[in-house]
């Protein structure tokens, strides 16, 4: 849900504020060909290499992505920031699969709950949103499910993986003074990455997915109350259902021992959602583009179990 609203990132990345976990030390590595379908291809370790089973080190990068599902105002975001991903048998941070508590884990699926977030975007003068309140932070937890649908073994060397992935979580937004409920989103999406078919230690990432979302979350975005009406805007009662479709690629790559640059975009289509008679949607279709890094300051001698 967060690529979808205000912060798309596409690069399997996930930039944390350094975080302390107390948790048992994990098992023996299991073999690559046994690893759950959630392990990311596009990091530091090649498929057939066990990961540490803890890192930090600093992260960077920018973003432009529209301010909200179909809107034409765009939003540039730049950070960098201390990270740190861990990667224990049941609760893991970071890694591009944010944070999130592991309740089944098998080799060809796992079943979890995981958080999301996604930035604030400011109603600016001469916008659709003009004089409306703004979009505040978004953040998201629900149960996940991903199931890995092959895996491919290339004859001149490279791993690829294709997996499904649906998330079904509830969606909550704050001011960091007060929290608000936004309904519930829906998520069916495939997922394929690839690593050293093209170039050693280069890897890919290309995903397709569908979004759907109840009233509630339709109503943030697109609902105009009768207090907001213009001359330009009519009121409007948003409704439930199909929000759009999103098509990503990313390619990740190495810049140093320690460090690995990122760059990718996605293109959003939101004809036939269920609001596009809102004056709030504006484009059929948008899209998002930004580029990143992570510099690995430390690893851990001892190796994640998956």
């Amino acid at each position: 849900m967060l690529k979808w609203c205000l912060n798309p990132l596409v690069f399997s990345v996930t930039f944390t504020l350094s975080l302390i976990l107390i948790c048992g030390a994990a098992s023996d590595a299991r073999a690559a060909d046994s690893a759950p379908p959630e392990r990311d291809l596009t990091g530091f370790e090649a498929a057939d290499e066990a990961q540490p089973l803890w890192e930090f080190g600093v992260g960077g990068g920018a973003i432009e992505v529209p301010n909200y599902p179909a809107s034409s105002e765009r939003n540039f975001v730049a950070l960098a920031l201390p990270y740190v991903i861990y990667r224990g048998d049941v609760f893991r941070i970071g890694g591009g699969g944010g944070a999130r508590a592991v309740v089944v884990d098998e080799s060809d699926f796992e079943i979890d709950f995981s958080l999301g977030g996604a930035f604030a975007a400011d109603s600016d003068d001469k916008t659709a949103r003009e004089g409306m309140p703004e979009l505040d932070f978004l953040f998201e937890i629900g149960p996940q499910l991903i199931y890995k649908v092959k895996d491919f073994e290339f004859a001149d060397g490279g791993n690829g993986r294709l997996n499904l992935r649906v998330q079904a979580r509830a969606v909550f937004s704050t001011d960091f003074e007060r929290i608000d409920d936004r309904g519930f989103v829906f998520e069916p999406e495939l997922s394929y990455q690839q690593r050293g078919r093209l170039f050693e230690d280069t890897a890919l990432n290309a995903s397709l997915g569908l979004v759907f979302a109840t009233e509630k979350l339709h109503d943030y975005f697109y609902q105009v109350d009768e207090e907001f009406v213009t001359p330009d805007r009519p009121a409007f009662d948003a409704s439930g259902g199909f929000l759009g479709a999103e098509a990503s690629l990313g390619f990740s790559f190495p810049l140093t021992e320690n460090s690995r640059g990122f760059i990718g975009g996605s293109v959003r289509y939101h004809a036939g959602a269920a609001n596009e008679d809102s004056p709030l949607f504006e484009k059929d279709i948008t899209y998002s583009i930004g580029l990143g890094f992570v510099w690995r300051l430390y690893e851990s001698e001892s190796r994640a179990s998956w």
